[in-house]
């Protein structure tokens, strides 16, 4: 069990609430992990707060405007009516639209209309309730969101096996992912990974070539007689800053590619669309061979995960969220934001390239989303960031090795004010 749930369960000693507990309730702790660490920054850096995954200005979030104007407009059948377990119908129709158009490669494939939960979180959350069950191996790369952890591991009981996230050459690492497939799904008969691009916490995109690999690697693992379950995570979907990388999602390739691969996006507005606080996702099924009864088979299911939950998600934002996908201010305003991210980005990678690095940090390939990280060779990640938290600057650490930064949410004129700031406390630290 956690140390850190044990540490509440003892802290709960001698009273009914811990007899009551169910298993689960023991395992859960809340994790000294990003939340925890951008709380304390929250307090603490005011100077740069490079710990939340969202995109600011100012020190305020981006907003569209058909969003901000918008809160008044709801009728009363969309402010506070219930909506469907799956979602509002139009909703989910116009996502399916959303995706085509944005992944020009489902054209002429198969999938299910994708279903509404309240939030990406939940989406990963509830395809975890539908597939995983107590000792299964989840596939994920050594560096991957937090939460998966919290989801995977304390609240369905399933383990998860790492691999290398980059290979010698700085690219991902796609033998590491095949052969811990291959390893996990004979152990078990069937393999589980999560494709998280672009990735958090390294903040990065896979070449289009690297994507061919994998897709064709996991088609390798199919053909051993292995089913695959295959989740795509696609939180920071469409920020991309190179060229030569997947512009698409690797549903695209993955729908229905083969029968023993069932594809799940898990997608939603968060990121996309700057509205982190609304809570929707989205979830969306494809496997070769599977007939449109058998998708509405699986969806059902879903729904029956969403019901025993939550009932059903938040009505007047996904109404709020249907109007805004189609206001004329929309297409421009999302090329402006994006280029706020984009060349937040060229700043850092600016000052990474051309700025003699303490030897105590190593950067981790980037090259899109909200985040880059350094590898701490040497040093705490922990002592780093809580140095930085003293001089006003929040950041992440992750497994004491790792110090992840949020240039998403840093202006691009503090951007070498702040990596100034990293380089000197890491060279600190390294002479201490």
């Amino acid at each position: 069990m956690n140390a850190l749930a044990e540490e509440l369960n003892s802290s709960l000693g001698g009273t009914a609430a811990l007899r009551l507990l169910s298993d689960m309730g023991k395992r859960m702790y809340f994790p000294k992990g990003i939340l925890a660490q951008s709380a304390e920054a929250k307090a603490k850096a005011k100077r740069f707060n490079a710990t939340i995954g969202m995109a600011c200005e100012d020190g305020q979030p981006l907003v569209l405007s058909a969003i901000k104007e918008g809160l008044p407009t709801l009728s009363a059948g969309e402010a506070v009516a219930y909506a469907p377990t799956d979602g509002v119908k139009a909703l989910r129709a116009r996502w399916r639209e959303e995706m085509l158009l944005k992944n020009p490669g489902l054209k002429g494939r198969n999938f299910s209309v994708p279903v509404v939960a309240p939030g990406l979180t939940a989406a990963i959350s509830y395809v975890s309730d539908l597939f995983l069950n107590r000792g299964d191996l989840v596939v994920l790369p050594e560096l991957y969101w937090p939460n998966y952890r919290l989801i995977m591991v304390e609240r369905k009981e399933a383990e998860i096996v790492t691999y290398p996230t980059f290979n010698a050459q700085g690219g991902f690492n796609i033998a590491g992912l095949e052969t811990k497939l291959l390893e996990t799904g004979k152990k078990q008969g069937k393999a589980v990974t999560v494709l998280n691009f672009p990735n958090n916490p390294t903040g990065y995109s896979p070449t289009t070539k690297e994507a061919a690999e994998i897709v064709a690697a996991l088609k390798r693992v199919a053909a051993q007689g292995i089913d695959l379950l295959v989740i795509c995570d696609d939180a920071y979907f469409g920020l991309q800053y190179e060229k030569g990388l997947i512009a698409e999602s690797l549903f695209a390739s993955l729908a229905e590619c083969d029968e023993r691969i069932l594809a799940v996006k898990a997608d939603g507005p968060t990121k996309e669309e700057f509205v982190w606080g609304f809570r929707i996702g989205f979830v969306t099924f494809s496997a070769k061979g599977m007939s449109d009864a058998q998708y509405e088979a699986l969806v059902k299911k879903l729904m029956g995960v969403v019901r025993s939950s939550v009932s059903n998600s938040s009505a007047p934002v996904q109404h709020l969220f249907l109007k805004a996908l189609d206001a004329p201010s929309r297409p421009d305003e999302k090329r402006k934001y994006r280029g706020l991210l984009a060349d937040r980005y060229a700043k850092v990678r600016a000052f990474v390239d051309r700025t003699a690095l303490p030897p105590a940090l190593k950067v981790l390939p980037f090259n899109s989303g909200y985040f880059m990280s350094f590898e701490c060779v040497g040093i705490s990640a922990e002592k780093l960031r809580l140095a930085l938290l003293d001089e006003g600057i929040g950041t992440i650490s992750m497994q004491d090795h790792y110090l992840r930064v949020a240039f998403s949410s840093v202006d691009a004129k503090d951007v070498d004010a702040l990596y100034s700031a990293i380089y000197s406390a890491a060279a600190a630290l390294a002479k201490a």
